[in-house]
C-alpha cells in the first residue's frame, strides 16, 4: 500500500494509490489513515507533500563499507547515528536551496524508515512491529561545513536538507532494494541494500535503546558510493526499487 499526503484544490488531504489515482482517506495523516471515502484524485494532479511531519530524523552515517571508504574512513563496528531537524524537511518536487555558507553541497539517496508506533528498546527480531513503512530520502550535505566543523550537525541541517518521498510504501522487504540517484538525468549512485553493512533490525534495536521513536519519525539508513555535489539548476532524482522516485530541483 502507497500512502500519500498531498493538497488538490487548496485540500490537504492523506490517501492511498489505486493505479494512477490517490482515493481519499478520511484520516489526517499516514498515522491515522482513516477509512477511505468515495472521492479520488489523479495522481498527476495532486501536489505532494512530504509523507510525515517527524518528530525527529534519526540518520545512520556510514552504513555502505564503499561510501566509508570514499570518504576516507573504515565501516564503523557499530552504527554512527546523528540527527537531522524537522526544519529541513523538503515536499516532493520542492527546491534544494543551496546555503550561502557552503561552496559543496552533496545529494546522498537513502532508504528512509517511517515509524508507525511509540518503538523504546526494541530488539532486532521485532523491529517490523513499530515500522509503518519505507519512503525515498535524500540526506543533503554541506560537505565542506561537515569537514571543517568534524561533525555533522551544521552541515546535515539546512532548511530544504531532507526532501521526503513521494510515498510511503507498506508493503515492501528492505532486504535487496535497488537504490539509484541521478542528477540531470546521470546515475550518480547504484547501490542496493543488502550492500548496508547495519540492517533495519540492528539499526532499530540500536536507536531505541538511546532514545524513543515516535509515530512518524524518520530513520535514514545510509547512503551508498558515489555521492557527488548539486549545483544551481540541477535536478536530483532519487529511485528506490518499489517506491518510485523523489525528484527536486536545486538552486
Amino acid at each position: 500500500m502507497k500512502i500519500y499526503r498531498f493538497v488538490h484544490a487548496g485540500k490537504p488531504s492523506v490517501g492511498v494509490a489505486d493505479g494512477d489515482r490517490i482515493i481519499r482517506h478520511s484520516g489526517s495523516d499516514a498515522m491515522t489513515l482513516g477509512d477511505a471515502t468515495s472521492d479520488s484524485v489523479p495522481l498527476a494532479d495532486a501536489e505532494l507533500l512530504a509523507p510525515v511531519t517527524p518528530s525527529k530524523i534519526v540518520a545512520v552515517g556510514r552504513n555502505y563499507a564503499e561510501h566509508a571508504r570514499e570518504l576516507g574512513n573504515e565501516a564503523p563496528s557499530e552504527p554512527i547515528i546523528f540527527l537531522k531537524p524537522p526544519s529541513a524537511v523538503l515536499d516532493p518536487a520542492g527546491t534544494i536551496v543551496r546555503p550561502p555558507q557552503s561552496q559543496r553541497v552533496d545529494f546522498e539517496g537513502e532508504l528512509a524508515i517511517v515509524i508507525g508506533k511509540t518503538a523504546r528498546n526494541i530488539s532486532r527480531d521485532d523491529w517490523r512491529s513499530v515500522v509503518l513503512g519505507f519512503t525515498c530520502a535524500n540526506d543533503v550535505t554541506a560537505r565542506d561545513l561537515q569537514k571543517k566543523d568534524v561533525q555533522f550537525t551544521r552541515g546535515k541541517s539546512f532548511d530544504t536538507f531532507l526532501p521526503l518521498g513521494p510515498c510511503i510504501e507498506t508493503d515492501l522487504d528492505p532486504a535487496a532494494l535497488s537504490l539509484r540517484t541521478r542528477v540531470n538525468g546521470e546515475t550518480k549512485q547504484n547501490g542496493n541494500t543488502h550492500d548496508m553493512v547495519f540492517g533495519c533490525g540492528t539499526i532499530i534495536e540500536f536507536i531505541t535503546a538511546v532514545m524513543t521513536l515516535h509515530p512518524g519519525d524518520v530513520i535514514l539508513t545510509g547512503t551508498p558510493s558515489g555521492v557527488g555535489p548539486l549545483n544551481a539548476g540541477d535536478r536530483v532524482e532519487v529511485e528506490i526499487e518499489g517506491i518510485g522516485v523523489l525528484s527536486n530541483q536545486v538552486s
